[in-house]
């Protein structure tokens, strides 16, 4: 047999192995704790993820002024307060009561295994979410902007340059949850 094809071969065990863990292991079990959770790895097993390509937790998020951050020049990140068309997207809005609707975002991000929210009060939500296989982290957060009645959002992809508008798509995917 080749030496070639004895690499992959054990290449494919390895990932056949690491999804078959991923798929039998109950979320709850210590076994899983144990395996998913260690000082470098920071995320929630429950959401599975192959590899882990988190990148570092950003100290500038949080309102400033009554502003989130800017988005990079990048194309992965979307803000209701920014003003480029490539970045806008329009805030949250509700049809009755803002903090109602303020509480059921955090409900809904509660609700979603690739989110876990970090800081959150009663104008506030940062969450990160983890994509399923690559394990990247985006950070978003939310803003009840009471002079506008609106939630200010912001997502964006901590490491590279295009998210393939994942950022805008969950954005999108949790208003659509919230007027469902």
């Amino acid at each position: 047999m080749p030496k070639r094809f004895k690499y992959s071969l054990f290449a494919l065990s390895a990932i056949l192995f690491t999804a078959v863990l991923c798929l039998v292991l109950p979320a709850s079990s210590a076994l899983a704790e144990t395996i998913f959770t260690t000082s470098n790895f920071t995320t929630s097993y429950k959401t599975m993820s192959i590899f882990h390509f988190s990148g570092s937790r950003p100290t500038d998020l949080g309102l400033q002024a009554g502003q989130l951050k800017s988005c990079p020049s990048s194309p992965n990140c979307v803000s209701s307060q920014d003003t480029d068309a490539q970045h806008y997207i329009d805030p949250v809005t509700a049809d009755s009561n803002i903090k109602e609707t303020f509480a059921k975002v955090k409900a809904t991000i509660e609700s979603l295994k690739e989110a876990k929210i970090v800081t959150a009060d009663d104008r506030y939500i940062y969450a990160e979410f983890t994509s399923k296989l690559m394990g990247f982290v985006d950070d978003v957060e939310f803003y009840l902007d009471e002079q506008t009645e609106t939630i200010q959002v912001r997502s964006a992809s901590r490491l590279g340059k295009s998210d393939l508008g994942a950022n805008r798509k969950r954005i999108e995917m949790i208003r659509e949850k919230l007027n469902a």
